[in-house]
């Protein structure tokens, strides 16, 4: 604590010790009041501005220190000064008051509170954020709420000092006029009790929800406001539940889940089923990291005991495997599948007409309008492709066009150092091609902490992998009949000859040609949603990686499911997304995986934590594998063993993870993970092993000092 706020705390402190030492509460009682109603009332009409002003700093000073008495000051002030006057100086009185307390709750104690629970307190923070104002003018409108709670309270939240100080002068406004109003009557009120009758507290009560109810009225009246144009439109019946845009991961899993619970469902693909994943994402590029693993085993033979090994690598019949692994996996993407399921599955393009109606334009031609209760938008996105000068005469390769190549580049840039970029850089390289990766920022995988991205950038360059970090790149040219990338390095061109490059620098929403432009849907990078995956229109949702904000495929499908139910069953009932657990692993060599916090996120939000460490090449299974090398990080709240996040570095992290996936979810900390037996030897124990590191630093020193006293005792 600094010395600001240590002085403040002991400033503070003194005053509500004087309080109790020298008996100040008695000064506040409705009897001593009562006693010295006409001395004051002398005083008053003697100096009626004095008056008002001592009287306005003692209730300042009263509620700013959270002192017992403000329910009767407020009384006092209409016997003193009646109902208009006394209305005004409680009412800003009560105000500062209130906001000083909340200043110094603020000043005092956020930043602790924030830092020791601040993952805890994230959805409380978002929701202060979005509805502050409503949540606190319903708790002023109660007074069976105790307001010194709730100033000392709202200090700890991001509420805006402003927003705090006018909504509890409104909020606090009709309390306060039945108090100065019960004031002018003091000689008739024996208790504090009397004031508030059950009926009055259940119309406070009533008060009290008026927010939540209003917030309800205004949602339905902007829904109002966005159909209207529509109305028009609007069918008197529906040919369908549900219309689903596009057969990726999240298309696909709203409408299993829609024809699961027997509504009528269509489902929209242009072009195939399974989406990016299955035909130009993960499917594929996993089968071609299988390929080359397979080659760089051959080139570790030695490591293994054996003195030489031979592989020859056919790259058209490595990229022919790929295809034939999606090929394997196509059925459970299936247009026949899906229709078995009991979906529509329609082959075409769609575009939303209206809120209820999409135009389908069949791939034979045909056009024909489906009219639907709800529609989710699922198109996905696709590999973004800077505006470098001279790159759109490089023909470029992607993501999406890479699995067509059956010659292998002998010379291939990689533009990016992203998860997409990293995975193809190692896997190229290890095919035999000559690869320069390229990435502007200080260090590849750069979402990951420091020295994740040093063990992944330590193995690529052993590898033979030409990684160029720091170096921006601003144009491409042809020189001599040889491909250059000109890039910039510590403030100094340097070229890069290449015979082909792959850009890899992320991924852009798929927004166009959806009609999302005519219908006046937001976008931004994706369109824009609120917690329930709603667009601007109620029944129109997104969900995938047009909706982000994450582009995974089990986010995706994660995201479907509250799509899905939510368009089906609102306003019944209702889910919002929850992203407080979301997995993710890069499949590199060394694989990455991480859920939850790393440190750099736990800075950047200013959340105290813990790391603890442990070696995976101190693993007895890891060492056998000859793969004895990454790391488990835990990060946990200070002083006890509730998770944050979980980064593993090292072979199957992507599976490793999966057990601290669980125990996030459903609170499991690192005790109980100690307590549960793994299998030996596998990579699992790893898990166990990194709570027993945690489990040693925090073993009670004091105790096992006392049990070795006892031990001694038994062996005298």
């Amino acid at each position: 604590m600094n010395k600001k706020k240590l002085g403040l705390a002991v400033f503070i402190a003194a005053l509500v010790a004087s309080y109790f030492v020298f008996d100040l509460g008695r000064f506040f009682s409705l009897d001593y009041f009562k006693s010295q109603q006409a001395a004051i009332e002398a005083y008053r009409t003697a100096n009626p501005w004095a008056t008002a002003g001592i009287f306005f700093a003692v209730y300042v000073a009263v509620t700013a220190l959270s002192f017992p008495g403000a329910a009767v000051l407020t009384l006092a002030a209409g016997a003193i000064f009646g109902l208009l006057t006394g209305l005004i100086i409680v009412s800003f009185a009560s105000s500062i008051g209130a906001t000083l307390a909340f200043l110094a709750s603020r000043f005092l104690l956020r930043d602790w509170v924030q830092q020791r629970f601040g993952d805890r307190l994230k959805a409380i923070n978002t929701g202060v954020k979005k509805d502050g104002g409503f949540y606190l003018f319903t708790l002023r409108l109660v007074p069976a709420f105790p307001f010194f709670i709730i100033n000392l309270v709202m200090g700890l939240t991001p509420i805006r000092a402003t927003t705090f100080y006018w909504v509890s002068q409104i909020g606090m406004l009709a309390g306060t006029i039945v108090y100065v109003n019960a004031g002018t009557q003091l000689g008739q009120i024996d208790s504090l009790a009397g004031i508030l009758s059950p009926g009055l507290i259940g119309s406070f009560v009533l008060l009290g929800i008026f927010p939540l109810i209003a917030k309800r009225i205004v949602a339905a009246v902007q829904a109002k406001k966005v159909y209207a144009q529509w109305a028009d439109k609007k069918p008197a019946t529906f040919d369908r539940n549900l219309v689903v845009i596009g057969g990726g991961s999240a298309g696909l899993v709203s409408a299993y889940i829609a024809a699961a619970v027997k509504s009528k469902v269509t489902l929209i693909e242009r072009h195939k089923l399974g989406g990016d994943c299955l035909n130009t994402g993960c499917v594929p590029s996993k089968a071609l990291i299988r390929s080359a693993r397979f080659l760089s085993h051959v080139e570790r033979a030695r490591e293994f005991g054996i003195d030489s090994a031979e592989a020859k690598m056919d790259f058209a019949k490595v990229m022919e495997r790929v295809q034939s692994v999606v090929k394997a996996i196509e059925p459970h993407d299936s247009v026949e599948r899906y229709t078995g399921l009991g979906v529509d599955v329609v082959e075409g393009s769609a575009k939303i007409t209206s809120p209820w109606t999409v135009e389908v334009t069949h791939n034979d031609g045909r056009i024909e309008t489906l009219s639907t209760r709800a529609i989710i938008i699922a198109t996905g996105a696709r590999p973004f492709v800077p505006p470098i000068p001279g790159i759109e005469d490089m023909d470029y390769l992607t993501s999406d066009n890479l699995w067509d190549l059956r010659e292998q580049p002998r010379r291939l840039l990689v533009l990016g150092g992203g998860p997409i970029g990293s995975e193809l850089t190692q896997a190229f390289a290890r095919l035999g091609s000559q690869v320069t990766q390229v990435e502007m920022l200080p260090r590849i995988m750069a979402r990951e902490d420091e020295d994740v991205s040093q063990e992944v950038m330590a193995r690529f360059i052993a590898e033979g992998i030409d990684v160029r970090v720091g170096t921006k790149a601003k144009q491409f040219v042809i020189e001599d009949g040889e491909k250059v990338l000109i890039a910039e390095h510590e403030g100094k061109d340097v070229r890069i000859p290449f015979d082909a490059v792959l850009v890899a620098v992320g991924r852009a929403a798929n927004l166009k040609g959806f009609g999302l432009e005519e219908m006046g849907i937001p976008t931004g990078k994706t369109v824009e949603t609120n917690e329930l995956l709603q667009t601007i229109y109620p029944n129109i949702y997104a969900a995938g990686d047009v909706a982000g904000p994450f582009q995974f495929t089990h986010t995706a499908a994660h995201q479907a499911w509250y799509a899905a139910v939510n368009a089906l069953f609102d306003p019944f009932k209702t889910f919002k997304a929850d992203y407080s657990v979301i997995p993710w692993a890069t499949f590199v060599e060394p694989e990455v995986a991480r859920v939850g916090l790393n440190e750099a996120d736990a800075r950047a939000e200013g959340i105290a934590y813990e790391v603890t460490k442990f070696g995976i090449d101190d693993l007895d299974r890891a060492i056998a594998d000859s793969e004895a090398h990454g790391f488990v990080k835990v990060l946990t709240v200070p002083g006890k063993d509730r998770i944050l996040g979980v980064t593993i570095v090292g072979e199957h992290a992507g599976d490793l993870i999966a057990e601290y996936v669980l125990a996030m979810k459903h609170g499991i900390g690192l005790n109980k993970i100690l307590g549960t037996i793994h299998i030996y030897p596998t990579m699992a124990e790893a898990n166990k092993y990194v709570a027993g590191e945690w489990k040693r630093a925090h073993a009670p020193q004091k105790l096992l000092e006392w049990v070795g006293r006892f031990h001694a005792w038994r062996r005298a």
